[in-house]
């Protein structure tokens, strides 16, 4: 099995909950117009002035998936 990578866009201010929630859905779009097999998406609400959406790709995904959608950052996902 292949790692997974995590990749994350971060968002901070009193709208970062909002904010992640809206970019969720940009990435679902995303995901659905590529028809790609990524079934892990989401967003993390970290405190009230920090936020996260992210998705989970296969790391033989991770450098395309990454140069088209330039995440913040990224770390090997654990369930």
């Amino acid at each position: 099995m292949s790692r997974q990578i995590k990749l994350i866009w971060d968002f901070k201010g009193e709208v970062a909950t909002n904010t992640a929630l809206h970019h969720l859905i940009h990435l679902k779009e995303y995901i659905a117009s590529e028809k790609l097999a990524i079934a892990i998406t989401g967003t993390e609400v970290l405190n009230d002035f920090h936020a996260i959406a992210f998705l989970v790709v296969n790391d033989a995904q991770m450098i395309a998936i990454r140069d088209v959608l330039k995440p913040h950052r990224g770390e090997l996902y654990q369930p």
